[in-house]
């Protein structure tokens, strides 16, 4: 599990994807919180702080959501399709291999 989380090549099990959903959602809060905190003390690197912790988690939720969507047998461009990131919570994934990769949960 969270095997090149970054990556965008490869498949995922719906576990992997939901817990690099709260991962996310939690870098996006650390993200605001670390903003006011830097904000009160005064510091002037507060913004490029934020940036970076935004990026990396828009980055991981990207990735994942990429890997998730070829466990589907599906191309990544898919992610793009409204709602298409909440389906992949419950939908089953192929159970054979496919072009992206062997079944995650056969390993």
């Amino acid at each position: 599990m969270f095997k090149a989380p970054f990556s965008f090549k490869g498949r995922i099990r719906r576990t992997e994807y939901c817990l690099s959903f709260i991962i996310y959602i939690l870098g996006l809060m650390s993200s605001f919180i670390t903003y006011e905190i830097i904000d009160l003390v005064g510091i002037n690197m507060e913004k490029i702080i934020h940036t970076y912790i935004l990026l990396g988690s828009f980055w991981l939720n990207l990735a994942q959501s990429v890997k998730r969507s070829h466990d589907r047998g599906n191309s990544g461009w898919f992610i793009i399709i409204p709602f298409y990131t909440i389906w992949l919570f419950f939908a089953k994934g192929k159970s054979d291999t496919n072009r992206y990769g062997p079944n995650p949960k056969n390993k």
